[in-house]
């Protein structure tokens, strides 16, 4: 990769995919790759490219379904491509939804977050972990967040892009939300949070939400 996409999490397994092009009647090999890593938390995929980069910037792959689908991600579930803009400081989550979830490939398409993902999923045995990662417009990485897992990111640039590709339409009677705050957690936020919004603000810690946190049937992978 050009620039190495920093998290905290030990990979387990890497793949990567090759593009080909025809350059003065020859192939070459390695315009830009795909690389994906298994964290700690099953089912959480980082997928990072590495762009073609010149003077006028970069190109980047951003999605392969043929990575997707060897590092056990179905290409063809996701319904729904979305974006969110933040201001610097904004935190954004945690958010989960019960019954049996969906799943979400996230990545920030410009600017800078950092991105923390937290297993619910009663039958994990990284039930309560989570795993921080540094994703930017500059490494183009996605981390894919399977169903009954927590989601969240602080924007570290003013604006931050995020994009969302999800497999399931929104119900918003699914939704629920853990404090960003949640003290069991002790997720080390890079800046001050400068604004939530109201759903985020009242949201309550795990050890509040029992009987809701019962109501994720997602499997774990």
């Amino acid at each position: 990769m050009d620039i190495p996409l920093r998290f905290v999490a030990n990979g387990t397994h890497g793949g990567t995919a090759w593009c080909y092009m025809a350059a003065n009647g020859r192939s070459q090999r390695r315009v830009e790759a795909v690389d994906f890593t298994e964290t700690s938390i099953p089912g959480v995929v980082v997928f990072a490219p590495s762009p073609h980069r010149d003077e006028r910037g970069f190109f980047s792959r951003t999605f392969d379904a043929a990575v997707a689908r060897q590092a056990g991600v179905d290409p063809d579930s996701f319904l729904q491509d979305s974006i969110s803009r933040s201001r610097v400081g904004v935190i954004r989550g945690l958010h989960t939804r019960i019954g049996r979830g969906e799943g979400k490939l996230v990545r920030c398409s410009a600017g800078a977050v950092f991105d923390v993902v937290v297993d619910l999923r009663p039958g994990s045995p990284a039930f309560g972990q989570w795993l921080s990662f540094d994703l930017d417009g500059d490494n183009q990485a996605s981390v894919y967040i399977p169903a009954g897992c927590a989601h969240g990111f602080q924007a570290l640039t003013d604006p931050a892009d995020v994009a969302y590709r999800i497999d399931r339409e929104h119900d918003p009677t699914e939704n629920l939300t853990i404090a960003h705050d949640d003290p069991d957690l002790a997720i080390p936020w890079p800046l001050a949070a400068t604004v939530l919004s109201e759903a985020d603000r009242a949201a309550q810690p795990m050890a509040a939400l029992g009987d809701q946190l019962r109501r994720i049937a997602a499997p774990t992978p």
